[in-house]
């Protein structure tokens, strides 16, 4: 999927996060969008994914060269963030039917085959209330990795995860970024060393207006 960014801005009242941000992200790169915390990184992706609107600029995307509108673009689209809430009332199993309803896996791939590759087969039918915050990230992080979309937003991806978490999104991301336009917010090297592109959201004029 191709994103263009031309002259990009958002503000809040007076206050700019990101201005003239100008910049095309293209299907098979990703992208380290990078910076310190409440440097404006999450309110960029969220920009880039339709669901804030900018203040000033254009913002445009295209799959397979045909042009896609902004209110089409959950459909491309898989997200993974601290901050979005699982629904906590169903079982793991009951999650990936209801979520894969609307946001269905890769081909060929099941969600009893999802849950192996987590390693959360013994927690398949406990409540995701009960699961661990790390539990509840690598959830997270397989529905976007692992969903049929050619869109993918990381933020903050490793938040909460010990050792092995981390070591297994790094193994899962590499597995599925083949063919997809990719874009990671994080100030971690780590979560971000395959990415071949880096915007550092400082350099776009994040001051109050005049």
């Amino acid at each position: 999927m191709l994103l263009t960014a031309t002259g990009l801005s958002k503000r809040f009242a007076r206050e700019w996060i990101f201005r003239n941000l100008t910049h095309a992200f293209h299907a098979g790169t990703a992208t380290a969008i990078l910076g310190p915390n409440g440097s404006g990184k999450s309110t960029l992706l969220n920009t880039l994914s339709g669901q804030l609107l900018p203040s000033e600029g254009t913002l445009t995307y295209a799959y397979q060269g045909k042009p896609v509108a902004v209110e089409e673009v959950p459909t491309y689209l898989a997200y993974a963030a601290p901050y979005l809430e699982l629904i906590e009332e169903l079982t793991l199993t009951e999650l990936i039917q209801f979520h894969t309803r609307f946001k269905p896996l890769r081909p060929g791939l099941t969600p009893a085959a999802l849950i192996e590759l987590m390693y959360l087969e013994k927690s398949r039918h406990k409540l995701v209330r009960d699961f661990s915050s790390g539990m509840k990230q690598r959830l997270k992080l397989a529905l976007a990795l692992y969903a049929e979309a050619p869109l993918l937003l990381l933020d903050e991806p490793t938040t909460n995860l010990d050792r092995t978490g981390v070591d297994w999104y790094l193994e899962h991301v590499r597995a599925t970024l083949a063919g997809r336009t990719v874009l990671v917010s994080s100030n971690v090297p780590e979560e971000y060393d395959f990415c071949q592109e880096q915007l550092l959201i400082t350099d776009f004029g994040a001051k109050a207006a005049r």
